[in-house]
């Protein structure tokens, strides 16, 4: 009989693929980032517990593409300045891909908050442009001209924090507590410009950023660079205290709260 590919795989097989997971080189792309400085409100209001506002209520934006062989990847970031149990890293709001694979993920393994979305990155000469958009709605949109180098960082070791959760299958919310998830993710940087320009917030139901304004632009920056992740579950989350940001995640949030037994999904 011919291999049912549904089927289970061998041990061996298993492995293999584990081994070519552990051995991926470095992969590198080109990425705009813009941080700037908001309403210190507007940041702690979208925040779930145990997450809280750091000193300076900072919101970055990165919008990359990589090229991957036969498999060009355009990876978005909308994140807000928190801290947790005396660390300070990032908490992204929506994260957009342009692919499957990258999106599901993420989303399963770490609980990222990955959504298809357009992702733009464009650079003719010295002017740039860099856009994520999803349902038609470039959201945000970071354009400018790059106005010099910057020098290279060390390497070094960021902090995205995640909640890893199930919906209930009977509508009724979580099933069971989530998961605080530390992602560490170890960035080495082998080119870096700075770029003079602004960003631009739309007004969009599906991601709503244009409520966390920009009041003061700390840069923006092209550049080139790798990074690798790895995270560890640091801390369980009641589902009472997250269901309020459920909604953070989807679209509809009545996918997860109002799906009575038998309704659909």
């Amino acid at each position: 009989m011919a291999r049912v590919r549904y089927g289970a795989r061998t041990e061996a097989e298993i492995a293999a693929a584990r081994t070519a997971g552990a051995r991926l080189p470095d992969i590198w792309s080109t990425g705009v980032v813009a941080v700037w400085e908001s309403d210190p409100d507007a940041v702690a209001a979208v925040l779930p517990p145990p997450l809280k506002p750091t000193g300076r209520a900072l919101v970055r934006v990165n919008i990359s593409k990589v090229d991957l062989p036969g498999y060009p990847l355009g990876a978005g970031s909308f994140a807000v300045a928190a801290e947790h149990d005396g660390v300070e890293g990032w908490y992204p709001l929506v994260m957009p891909m342009t692919h499957e694979r990258a999106l599901t993920g993420g989303r399963e393994v770490f609980g990222e908050p990955k959504k298809l979305g357009e992702v733009t990155v464009e650079r003719e000469g010295l002017v740039v442009r860099a856009a994520l958009a999803r349902h038609g709605i470039a959201f945000v949109e970071v354009r400018g001209a790059v106005s010099g180098n910057l020098p290279l960082p060390e390497p070094a070791q960021k902090t995205d924090f995640y909640f890893k959760f199930l919906p209930a299958v009977d509508g009724s919310g979580l099933e069971g507590d989530a998961f605080l998830v530390h992602c560490l993710r170890n960035e080495k940087v082998r080119r870096l410009e700075r770029i003079t320009g602004d960003v631009v917030l739309r007004e969009s139901m599906y991601d709503p950023v244009a409520d966390l304004p920009v009041r003061e632009l700390v840069g923006i920056t092209i550049g080139e660079k790798t990074t690798d992740q790895r995270g560890r579950v640091v801390e369980r989350v009641g589902a009472q205290a997250l269901l309020p940001y459920i909604h953070q995640r989807y679209d509809d949030p009545q996918q997860i709260l109002d799906g009575p037994p038998g309704g659909s999904a």
